[in-house]
């Protein structure tokens, strides 16, 4: 029972991996769709815009709108091929040519037009074509409306990178990644060294206050004592006055003795 179960997932597995890697099949519409699109962009597109990136046509849309940009594509394919074979959209051709002129920077000369692919992504057919250039190789990527039209609705050239320039880009991507951790790291401990100094001026002043504390204090004893004796001073001295005017008072009224005499205040008259 064990091993029929076994057997039975392996072949779900196995069913469920192929219907995943299996593409849609197009319907033979489509696929005359597909075809065309690649035949125009391998064999028209791509020249055509290429033709426009060279130095007889530099700045040949100068001047023009999108839409008389369009009529002289169209009237170019008329005058060679007596038909209209694509509609076009005049912005994507003006920015096809700038993105094919930047692209054959890099790439050198314009050599051959290589293999094409086609996919069909909604209401756009997208086609990759191969271009062989003097330095490095690129892909033409031209996006057509996917109706009886063929409108052409994007076109750019891609650059491929070689392994070298994909190994440098990924050496370079692992020497930031690791800089930027160093220095996060570095950061980290600056800061927790910066703790001790921070610790060291703490405690010189904790001390500072701690001192300051103890001479104000020593300082209070000493006021207190001082105020205390002079407050006993002027007791005394008080005292002595308060006996002085006792006995002056006794004699004044005649008696051997200052009893009975007391001095409830003394206070000094201007």
């Amino acid at each position: 029972m064990k091993r029929l179960l076994t057997f039975v997932c392996t072949l779900a597995c196995v069913f469920g991996l192929t219907a995943c890697g299996s593409e849609k099949t197009l319907t033979e519409y489509e696929q005359q769709k597909v075809d065309s699109a690649k035949l125009l962009a391998a064999q028209i597109v791509v020249p055509m815009i290429q033709m426009y990136t060279t130095e007889e046509y530099d700045g040949y849309f100068d001047g023009y709108t999108m839409e008389e940009i369009a009529a002289l594509v169209q009237s170019s394919q008329y005058n060679v091929y007596q038909q209209v074979l694509f509609d076009v959209d005049g912005y994507a051709v003006y920015k096809a040519v700038d993105s094919f002129q930047s692209a054959l920077k890099d790439m050198g000369s314009f050599q051959s037009v290589g293999d094409a692919t086609a996919e069909i992504d909604g209401d756009q057919i997208v086609v990759n074509v191969q271009v062989n250039g003097e330095k490095k190789n690129a892909t033409a990527e031209v996006i057509f409306s996917n109706d009886m039209f063929f409108r052409l609705e994007s076109a750019s050239l891609n650059p491929t990178s070689t392994m070298g320039e994909l190994m440098t880009g990924a050496a370079l991507n692992t020497l930031i990644g690791m800089g930027t951790v160093f220095a996060v790291l570095i950061l980290i401990s600056g800061i927790i060294s910066c703790f001790k100094l921070i610790s060291r001026f703490q405690n010189r002043a904790a001390e500072k206050t701690a001192a300051k504390s103890e001479q104000n204090g020593t300082s209070g004893v000493d006021n207190a004592v001082n105020q205390i004796q002079a407050q006993e001073e002027t007791a005394g001295d008080d005292l002595e006055l308060a006996a002085v005017i006792a006995a002056a008072v006794a004699a004044y009224e005649g008696s051997a003795s200052s009893d009975g005499f007391v001095v409830r205040s003394i206070r000094k008259l201007r």
